[in-house]
């Protein structure tokens, strides 16, 4: 099997040849975030692993399962990764590009039971406005924040 711009070439039988056109546009999955905030602070999570964004803040989730809403998913991975129930109050606006056929969809949250814990990160921290920028957050995470910083100045 060959490819040539895009098309697989195969034999079908030994007289003929099959073109199948390979998909370069399908939809990329869906990775969520959760920027939960809680008494006018962001919390933000330092990732452990993979070693080349282990010691960046990101917000906590993870890759959308084909069963589930993106919403459904931020619960989820919260769960999972700290331990504690949240309501996803709405989807912030745009999306990142993550590795190749993947993008960010971050979700604005609020705790509606429990404490954070982490388990799958080393640490967590609550942001106010002016300490966004005092973390290293992953570049995907990073055009997210100027509207997170409108929305904290927002609260009382």
């Amino acid at each position: 099997m060959e490819l040539t711009h895009g098309v697989f070439a195969y034999p079908v039988r030994r007289s003929c040849v099959r073109l199948t056109a390979v998909s370069e546009h399908a939809p990329p999955e869906v990775v969520v975030g959760a920027a939960i905030i809680m008494q006018g602070r962001l919390l933000a999570a330092r990732r452990t692993s993979p070693a080349e964004t282990a010691g960046g803040w990101e917000f906590p989730g993870g890759k959308v399962r084909p069963d589930e809403t993106p919403e459904a998913a931020c619960v989820r991975e919260v769960r999972e990764e700290l331990a504690c129930e949240i309501e996803v109050v709405s989807r912030l606006a745009g999306e990142e590009p993550l590795n190749p056929g993947y993008v960010l969809h971050v979700y604005e949250a609020r705790i509606v039971s429990g404490e954070p814990v982490p388990s799958e990160h080393d640490a967590i921290r609550w942001l106010g406005p002016d300490e966004l920028e005092d973390v290293a957050w992953l570049d995907a995470d990073r055009p997210f924040l100027r509207p997170l910083h409108e929305r904290l100045r927002a609260q009382p």
